[in-house]
């Protein structure tokens, strides 16, 4: 099933690519995020754009789950959600889809940006490189949540 990204921003429609089993390896470059309260992407820096081959224009105004692989299960970001909304900081294993269906995985952090009164208006996230052993002990407990939903 085509899934379609709406831009906030522009009103551009973006459609999903269907996924290609074609991994392209992080080099560990800085990849660098920033999204509203409602993970809309306000900032994605040159690496991101290039690893996941969508355009600052495209970016900006979409939601950020624009990257995100059908292969992740929606209890994978549960936690997340739940530890950023909370203030707290989060890390954990992905396996990001990029525009042209292939994928790349990463580690990553995600922590709320604050106002001056302490209240959350965003969040950043940067992307490390997996350790391969971990990222596959996450890559097989995914398949049991995706199995269960």
């Amino acid at each position: 099933m085509e899934k379609i990204i709406k831009n906030i921003i522009t009103g551009n429609e973006i459609k999903k690519p269907n996924p290609i089993d074609e991994e392209v390896p992080f080099d560990g470059g800085v990849m660098i995020t920033e999204t509203d309260v409602n993970s809309i992407i306000t900032y994605a820096n040159r690496k991101f754009r290039e690893m996941t081959g969508y355009t600052k224009e495209e970016l900006i105004g979409s939601p950020h789950n624009i990257n995100r692989h059908p292969d992740m299960p929606k209890a994978a970001f549960k936690g997340m959600w739940e530890t950023i909304q909370s203030g707290n900081y989060w890390e954990g294993f992905v396996k990001n889809l990029r525009k042209d269906g292939k994928y790349y995985f990463v580690l990553v952090w995600i922590k709320p940006k604050l106002d001056g009164n302490g209240e959350i208006i965003g969040y950043i996230a940067g992307r490390k490189i997996p350790n391969k052993d971990l990222m596959q002990r996450a890559l097989d407990q995914y398949k049991v949540m995706m199995h269960d939903e």
